[in-house]
């Protein structure tokens, strides 16, 4: 089966930075995207999609954006539940990111990257959500071979 989400947009507030009890590191965010197609009254609809991205990719994506940048992200679809303080169950349904690229050049009016980056992955494999990465040995970039 397949769950793959692509998504272009721009961040609707700072990333909101958080840190699990065991120090692993959530960034959640909301990003706007516009409709391909424009409404009866010719204005474009958008929809505002609710994201999570975690350990360093998290670090990261909130270190490099802000309010208003323009991001891709690649993913997947994921939902939960909860109850909440009054005992009500909720229901979430968020992208998880994967990977992200920062769309914009450095010092624009609404971005702070020069390119794009693949901070979902550890190494060459793609960042999993659901346990701790195992520990590795540091990559230098003289590992790589480009």
């Amino acid at each position: 089966m397949l769950n793959s989400v692509a998504l272009t947009g721009r961040l609707t507030k700072d990333v909101d930075l958080r840190y699990t009890q065991s120090g692993t590191a959530v960034g959640s965010f909301t990003i706007a995207v516009d409709r391909q197609f424009r409404s009866a009254n010719g204005e474009r609809e958008t929809d505002f999609i609710n994201c999570a991205i975690w350990r360093k990719s998290a670090e990261n994506f909130a270190n490099f954006t802000h309010k208003g940048s323009l991001v891709g992200i690649e993913g997947h679809i994921q939902t939960r539940t909860y109850d909440n303080a009054q005992g009500q169950k909720v229901f979430v349904t968020e992208v998880i990111v994967d990977n992200f690229a920062l769309l914009e050049p450095k010092g624009s009016s609404q971005g702070q990257a020069t390119q794009p980056t693949n901070q979902g992955y550890v190494g060459n494999q793609p960042a999993n959500h659901t346990q701790q990465p195992a520990s590795q040995p540091p990559i230098n970039d003289d590992d790589y071979p480009f």
